[in-house]
């Protein structure tokens, strides 16, 4: 299984490659998916200042939004990912969650 960082509230929030077969059986994601209303800096702000993750690690997973059009930024159980689901949505970002399987 992947590595894993401290994320807000206790929650697991992904490595550096999102491997969706790695994940645990019941394991759920939060989906950021790309707009037209935010920019590049201002995401890269939300994903630095809610999920902590350094910079680098920001801008990655904000290139992989812009350029995918949706990025997997946390994974753990439903309830977690609810959670930073309803943040994602007050930081104004579009972001759905599924399960990981």
């Amino acid at each position: 299984m992947r590595s894993v960082t401290s994320a807000p509230a206790g929650q697991a929030a992904l490595a550096d490659q999102t491997d969706l077969s790695q994940l645990q059986p019941g394991a759920w994601v939060c989906l950021v998916w790309d707009d037209p209303v935010n920019t590049m800096n201002y995401v890269t702000y939300v994903f630095s200042s809610y999920f902590n993750y350094p910079r680098p690690k920001a801008e990655q997973l904000m290139l992989r939004v812009h350029n995918s059009g949706r990025a997997v930024v946390a994974t753990g159980s439903r309830e977690e990912m609810e959670t930073d689901v309803a943040a994602m949505h007050a930081f104004g970002l579009w972001a759905t969650l599924e399960p990981a399987a």
